[in-house]
């Protein structure tokens, strides 16, 4: 295969071509032009997805979960780093024509202080070091605990874990190879996650300036979920019987925009991530990072932060010799034209081309 277009970041115009699955910057005898003319992308990251979780909650199946991998593929979202799921998602890497997933195991929770049946659920704190270690050998590089949850005790969101056993966890983690991440709405849990060494937050809402400048000064990564966070309001709705938590939500997502804008302009490193299953479809990858340049990212960021950025970080390449053939094509420059991002002229994963809609006519 052969593409001729605006690759990003660097926006220079070039040749690609495509053999074995694999790209390659020298010429491939014999092949097939796929475009002469467009804009190539380094393939989408959706860094908070859970393929196994089924929309309006519950389990999937084998079925619903592959149809979910098929959602974000066609999406453009080639590469999935799947924060927690209730059932063990590798038989998905049998099949090539599906994204990879990098995953967390099972969310980690004390009872009644998460999604009833998604997490595993720890009686007594002190064991939580050990699950944590036993989840990153079976995980791919990431571990991932629910920080803070509504305490119906008391009526609003409070911390699942003393700022002591989050250290030993954390390190556990990290001594087994694998990075941890943290579910954290409120405030409270934050100071607590950070010192302890936690490497990414998702949410993040009730970040302040402090809690920011820790996360700068630690090297905190940030995965904020906009499209997830805009449900907040539904559920401070549904929240009649706690009032106090009901008021903290609403006033979580008031600001969540702001919060994004200060942590970015901070130096926080934010990745793009829809929190698609449960609550959430799959295939929103576009809207993320229109919420993010909406939040005060620029528009090259904003897409990085869910393309060449993001998988940097997670630790895969991009466009470059000898790396897995996975772009995303599209005829207008998504960061000039950002709704063309829910219209990719065509989606190439290992090699493979998926929903190719015509030839590309030029540069526009």
């Amino acid at each position: 295969m052969h593409l001729r277009g605006v690759v990003l970041p660097e926006g220079e115009v070039r040749d690609l071509w495509v053999r074995d699955g694999l790209v390659s910057f020298e010429p491939v005898p014999g092949a097939e032009t796929l475009c002469d003319s467009g804009w190539i992308v380094p393939g989408l990251v959706d860094a908070h997805c859970h393929v196994g979780i089924r929309y309006g909650g519950g389990h999937e199946d084998r079925a619903g979960a592959i149809a979910q991998a098929e959602t974000e593929r066609d999406a453009g979202a080639l590469l999935l780093r799947d924060a927690g799921s209730p059932i063990d998602t590798r038989f998905i890497d049998d099949h090539e024509e599906l994204p990879r997933i990098i995953r967390a195991g099972r969310h980690i929770a004390r009872p009644k202080r998460y999604i009833r049946e998604l997490g595993i659920e720890l009686d007594d704190e002190r064991d939580l070091p050990e699950i944590v270690a036993e989840q990153a050998r079976r995980g791919d590089g990431w571990v991932k605990i629910v920080g803070d949850w509504i305490d119906r005790s008391v009526g609003d969101l409070r911390p699942l874990w003393s700022d002591a056993i989050l250290k030993e966890a954390i390190d556990a983690a990290h001594a087994n190879g694998a990075r941890v991440t943290a579910h954290v709405f409120g405030e409270d849990a934050l100071p607590g996650l950070i010192n302890a060494g936690i490497d990414c937050l998702e949410h993040g809402t009730g970040l302040t300036d402090e809690t920011i400048e820790m996360m700068v000064e630690h090297g905190t990564a940030l995965v904020p979920t906009l499209v997830n966070i805009d449900t907040f309001p539904g559920i401070a709705d549904g929240a009649g019987k706690f009032p106090v938590y009901a008021a903290h939500m609403r006033e979580l997502h008031r600001r969540v925009r702001g919060t994004v804008a200060a942590a970015h302009e901070a130096g926080v490193p934010i990745f793009a991530g829809t929190d698609a299953g449960g609550s959430i479809r799959h295939g929103r990858i576009a809207d993320e990072i229109a919420a993010l340049a909406a939040a005060g990212l620029s528009r090259h960021d904003a897409l990085g932060a869910a393309s060449w950025n993001a998988r940097d970080w997670l630790g895969r390449p991009g466009i470059e010799p000898g790396a897995p053939a996975d772009f995303v094509v599209y005829e207008q420059d998504p960061r000039i034209h950002p709704e063309t991002l829910g219209t990719p002229y065509a989606v190439v994963l290992r090699g493979r081309v998926y929903g190719e809609r015509g030839p590309v006519t030029g540069h526009r």
